[in-house]
């Protein structure tokens, strides 16, 4: 009866974490700590990319990239053991459609998550938006049963919550939880090395650094780490009161990286009572 008892505790404390992200890596650079943290917790993570990623580079595209990106997201994931999903959806062509409504409630009722993290609405990039606003406009529809009837609905809304972001207007990020990524950190760093079309290719020819990039790869990987744990150092200092407040002083000063998340009020209320719950890193 004990070993009954103590299997439904262990499986009643099992969290399941859904990430949704524009691109191949977008979770990643957003949500890679904390999903290490929650895999190590024996937490069940995955993250799902709504576009494929194929135009994405300067010198390759369509079928091939998608296929690259699609390949380098299965490395990421295996770093940390997480699962990781890219929806077959032309790179910058997003579009809110029913269509691909339909596609992120069968997500989010196949795995059943506690937790949803996902872009702002407000963001640089057409795809990081309707992504936002795709997950925003699933939110009540996952509970509704005439809504994709095939696919069982939920009893309840889980909990969405924005990925960080630098952005003021119509509104600036406003973290309500921040975690603390220190252990985690060469693991996260180890998945964006994974992404070698995006950080060592794409990304640098985009922002007129490719010249910088290291041709071999340890360098690379120290290249890539720099750049890396400045920006996590960054968002620790930023919102270290708030750090502080959830860790308590002693532990939330020494912290020196950092992600951050934000309540959405489309989905149930994160709230003071469950962040404990959802957020299992504070004790």
């Amino acid at each position: 009866m004990l070993n009954t008892a103590n299997k439904v505790a262990e499986k009643m404390s099992t969290l399941n974490i859904l990430v949704f992200g524009a691109h191949p890596d977008d979770c990643d650079i957003k949500a890679g700590g904390i999903a290490a943290l929650y895999a190590q917790q024996g937490h069940r993570v995955k993250f799902v990319s709504v576009t494929n990623g194929d135009a994405g580079h300067h010198e390759m595209g369509g079928g091939p990239l998608a296929q690259r990106r699609f390949a380098e997201a299965q490395a990421a994931a295996a770093v940390i053991g997480i699962e990781y999903e890219l929806l077959d959806n032309h790179d910058g062509e997003l579009m809110p459609t029913l269509e691909n409504r339909y596609k992120i409630i069968h997500s989010i009722r196949e795995f059943r998550p506690d937790l949803i993290m996902t872009h702002r609405p407000n963001d640089y990039h057409p795809d990081h938006r309707y992504t936002s606003t795709l997950v925003q406009d699933a939110a009540y529809m996952v509970t509704v049963p005439n809504i994709c009837a095939l696919t069982p609905h939920l009893e309840k809304n889980p909990v969405i919550v924005y990925l960080s972001d630098g952005f003021m207007k119509p509104y600036p990020f406003t973290p309500d939880v921040v975690v603390g990524i220190d252990a985690v950190v060469e693991e996260k760093i180890d998945m964006l090395h994974c992404h070698v079309s995006q950080f060592y290719e794409w990304l640098p020819y985009n922002s007129g650094t490719l010249d910088a990039v290291p041709t071999d790869a340890s360098a690379r990987r120290a290249w890539l780490s720099e750049r890396l744990l400045n920006r996590f150092h960054a968002t620790a200092e930023k919102y270290r009161d708030l750090l502080i407040a959830l860790y308590g002083e002693e532990v939330g000063t020494q912290i020196e990286y950092a992600e951050a998340f934000e309540g959405c009020e489309y989905g149930a209320s994160l709230t003071g009572e469950n962040i404990p719950t959802l957020f299992p890193f504070f004790q």
